[in-house]
C-alpha cells in the first residue's frame, strides 16, 4: 500500500489540514485581525449548525466528539479563577482535559458508526456524564493540589516548557496523533483525517490555556474540521466507489463533460469473475475488485480510473491518441496478471458454481478454479486478469458516446481473441497490442 500517494495525502490535507492552517493564520492576526466578539460569533456557529448537521446526517460519531470537545470548553471556563491555571481547580481542570479529549477522540475513531439511535448513543452518553462527575469531583472548591494521578512522576515539567498543556497530556496527545495519523492514511476516509486534524486543534487551543480569544477560535476550529468531515464524507459517496474508492459513475459522466480531444477511452473488464463469484463467494469477489481496482489506480500516461458498474472500469487519457495509450495499458494489464492473492477452498454450497459456461472450453482457466475450490480448506493462490478496449475519436466516432461504444466493440473483441489482451479501434481500423494469451 503507498501510503504517501498523491491520492492519500490530498485526503489527509483536505479539508481539515487547509481550513486548520487558515485559522492558525487568521487567529495569529498575520492576515487580518479578527475580534473577540467575532470569535464568539464564529465557536457558536459552528457548534450550533454542526450539532444540527450531525443529526440530520445521523451521524453519532460527530455529535458525541463535538458534545465532547463543548464540554471541554466549559469545564475549562467553570473551573478557571482569576489565579489562572497555575494552582487549585483551574490546573486540575486543565490537566484532566488534556488526557481525556485525546483519549476520547481515540475511543471514536474507533468506534464503529451505527446511526443515531438510543441503543447506540445512550451508553457513550452515560460515559461522558461518568467523565464529567469524576471532573467535577477532582476540581471541587478548597481543593488547592491535583491529585498525583494526573502528574506521574517520569515526567519532567522543564522538558515540556513549550506548552501550557501538562507533560502526561502532551505524551497521550502525541500518542493518540500517531493512532490518528496511521488511521488516516490507511482508511483515507473523511471523518479519519477530521478526528486527526480536530486532535491537533484542541492541542493548539489546550496550548493556550483553554480560554480566550486563540483558544475559542481554536476550539471552535477543531468542531469546523468536524462539521467539514460530514460534507466531505457525503461528496465521497456520491462521487466514488465505496468498495473500491475509485470515482464512481457519476464522476465519469461529469468528466467526461469537460473532454476536449484528443482523448482515448479504453474500457476494463475483469476476465470470469463471475466464476470467482460462484466459486468462492463475493467476499472473494469483493477482493478481486479492490486488487484490479488499486492496479488500475496507478495507471501511467495520464490516465484517470473510473468505476463505472459491476467488474467493468473505464479509464480516460485526456491528450493522448488511442495508439499512445496502447503501451501503458499494456504494462497495466501485465502488472495485473502478475498480482497474486489467496483464497481458502472449501466446498460450501454458496461457493459450488452453479452450472457450466458455454462461452469457454471445459478446461477453461474457471473449470481450474472449481478444482481448486474442491480440495477442501486449504489456501490456494489465484491470479486474475482483464481484457481491455481503447477507442479514440475519429470522423465515424465523433460523438463521446460513440467513442465508448467503439471501445466496447473493442473489448469484445478482446474476449472473443482470447482474454488477457487489449484491443485498440484507431482511425477507423481495429488494432491489437503485443497480444498475451491468457493460459485458459
Amino acid at each position: 500500500m503507498d501510503l504517501w500517494s498523491r491520492g492519500t495525502v490530498k485526503s489527509l490535507a483536505v479539508p481539515g489540514g487547509v481550513l486548520l492552517l487558515a485559522a492558525a493564520l487568521l487567529i495569529s492576526g498575520l492576515l487580518v485581525t479578527v475580534s473577540s466578539a467575532g470569535v464568539t460569533y464564529y465557536y457558536y456557529t459552528v457548534f450550533g449548525a454542526g450539532t444540527l448537521l450531525a443529526l440530520r446526517f445521523r451521524s453519532s460519531r460527530v455529535l458525541l466528539a463535538l458534545v465532547f470537545l463543548l464540554l471541554s470548553e466549559r469545564a475549562l471556563a467553570f473551573f478557571t479563577t482569576g489565579a489562572g491555571h497555575a494552582i487549585g481547580p483551574s490546573r486540575t481542570a486543565l490537566e484532566a482535559v488534556a488526557i481525556l479529549l485525546p483519549v476520547n477522540l481515540l475511543i471514536i475513531a474507533f468506534t464503529r458508526e451505527r446511526g443515531l439511535n438510543i441503543a447506540s448513543v445512550a451508553p457513550k452518553l452515560c460515559f461522558l456524564f461518568v467523565e464529567s462527575v469524576v471532573v467535577a469531583i477532582l476540581c471541587r472548591p478548597g481543593q488547592h493540589s491535583t491529585p498525583a494521578l494526573l502528574h506521574p512522576g517520569f515526567t519532567s515539567h522543564s522538558s515540556f516548557s513549550w506548552t501550557l498543556v501538562p507533560p502526561v497530556g502532551t505524551l497521550i496527545f502525541a500518542a493518540a496523533f500517531i493512532v490518528l495519523l496511521g488511521r488516516a492514511l490507511i482508511l483515507c476516509k473523511p471523518l479519519e483525517s477530521g478526528l486527526l486534524w480536530s486532535l491537533v486543534a484542541a492541542f493548539l487551543a489546550l496550548a493556550q490555556g483553554g480560554l480566550g480569544r486563540g483558544a475559542d477560535a481554536y476550539f471552535a476550529t477543531a468542531g469546523l474540521v468536524l462539521v467539514s468531515s460530514i460534507i466531505e464524507n457525503s461528496y465521497v459517496l456520491a462521487y466514488h466507489d465505496e468498495l473500491t474508492t475509485l470515482p464512481g459513475r457519476r464522476a465519469f459522466n461529469e468528466t467526461l463533460l469537460q473532454l476536449e480531444e484528443p482523448y482515448a477511452i479504453a474500457v476494463v473488464d475483469i476476465d470470469h469473475f463471475k466464476r470467482f463469484n460462484d466459486t468462492y463467494g463475493h467476499e472473494t469477489g469483493d477482493e478481486v475488485l479492490r486488487l484490479v481496482a488499486s492496479r488500475l489506480s496507478r495507471v501511467t500516461g495520464g490516465g484517470e480510473t473510473f468505476r463505472v458498474g459491476g467488474e467493468e472500469f473505464s479509464i480516460l487519457f485526456p491528450g493522448v491518441k488511442a495508439n499512445d495509450a496502447l503501451p501503458h495499458l499494456e504494462r497495466l494489464r501485465s502488472v495485473i496478471e502478475a498480482s497474486k492473492f489467496r483464497v481458502r477452498g472449501g466446498s460450501d454450497r454458496r461457493r459450488v458454481p452453479r452450472g457450466p459456461d458455454r462461452r469457454v472450453s471445459s478446461r477453461s482457466k474457471g473449470a481450474r478454479i472449481r478444482e481448486l475450490a474442491s480440495s477442501g480448506d486449504s489456501v490456494v493462490e489465484l491470479s486474475v486478469t482483464v481484457s481491455i478496449g481503447v477507442a479514440e475519436p475519429n470522423p465515424r466516432t465523433a460523438q463521446v458516446e460513440d467513442v465508448i461504444h467503439a471501445a466496447d466493440k473493442a473489448l469484445y473483441r478482446a474476449k472473443q481473441g482470447g482474454r488477457n489482451r487489449v484491443e485498440a479501434v484507431s482511425s477507423g481500423r481495429a488494432r491489437s497490442s503485443r497480444l498475451k494469451r491468457s493460459t485458459a
